[in-house]
């Protein structure tokens, strides 16, 4: 583990960290610490539909197993991979709306139209984790990048109107053929990047705070000539908390 995640975060640290010759002396020092605890948080997300489908941001929770190998210290940056375990709730929420950007009344019960999309994952997250500030006792700013894979486990649809009686004559947006297609492809894969604050305490372990930025590289739905959608991919937004404990 050691010498793979020192070719990780070498080249994490030449795009984000540029330091004076004369400090060669602090260069490489070397850490064999490893952490585990829990996080939890909260996501929001949507779908990149292409044709374009118009949404809010579905909100969800997400959390999980933390874990973490402090490798090196190099100049003043503290450098370790960070993985973790995690249930997700993505999905979409759609914004139902008219020409005129009004919602869109259904003529059979008279409410404004809603649907949503909720979708459970398991999420693997690995992270070259970088910080800078104290690093036993005391707080920390971190940065951390890189991949994200999820696996489906089940979905779930909201509508308070029957498929039949939708309101086709007053929509915007006239894209539904997403209300009758489940998932369809099992495996997610994307980019994630984030920041936050680390508190350490000696004895009792070490509390994150941070925000994260997911981008789906995959898509949910097949983008072939002959299926509907061009572009089906996740984005999503994380707040997180997570402690860690050494052992």
């Amino acid at each position: 583990m050691y010498r793979w995640s020192r070719y990780v975060l070498a080249v994490a640290t030449g795009l984000l960290m540029l330091a004076p010759e004369d400090a060669a002396a602090q260069i490489g020092e070397h850490r064999s610490d490893f952490s585990v605890g829990v996080n939890g948080g909260y996501v929001l997300s949507s779908v990149g539909f292409t044709p374009r489908v118009s949404q809010d941001m579905h909100g969800g929770v997400t959390g999980g197993i933390s874990t973490r190998y402090v490798c090196e210290k190099y100049y003043t940056m503290i450098c370790s991979v960070l993985a973790e375990v995690n249930y997700a709730s993505l999905g979409w929420k759609e914004k139902i709306l008219d020409i005129s950007d009004q919602p869109v009344i259904n003529t059979v019960t008279g409410l404004p139209e809603e649907y949503s999309r909720s979708i459970g994952y398991v999420q693997v997250p690995v992270f070259a984790h970088l910080a800078w500030g104290r690093e036993k006792k005391g707080a920390n700013f971190f940065i951390q990048a890189g991949p994200q894979f999820g696996v489906y486990l089940s979905e779930s649809s909201s509508a308070n109107f029957a498929m039949e009686s939708i309101n086709m004559a007053d929509r915007s947006n006239p894209t539904i053929e997403q209300y009758s297609m489940s998932v369809e492809k099992k495996f997610d894969y994307g980019i994630a990047a984030g920041m936050g604050v680390e508190y350490s305490i000696p004895a009792l372990g070490h509390f994150l705070l941070e925000g994260r930025y997911y981008y789906g590289l995959g898509n949910i739905y097949g983008n072939s000539k002959r299926d509907f959608f061009g572009k089906s991919n996740f984005g999503g937004i994380y707040i997180k908390a997570t402690y860690l404990f050494d052992i």
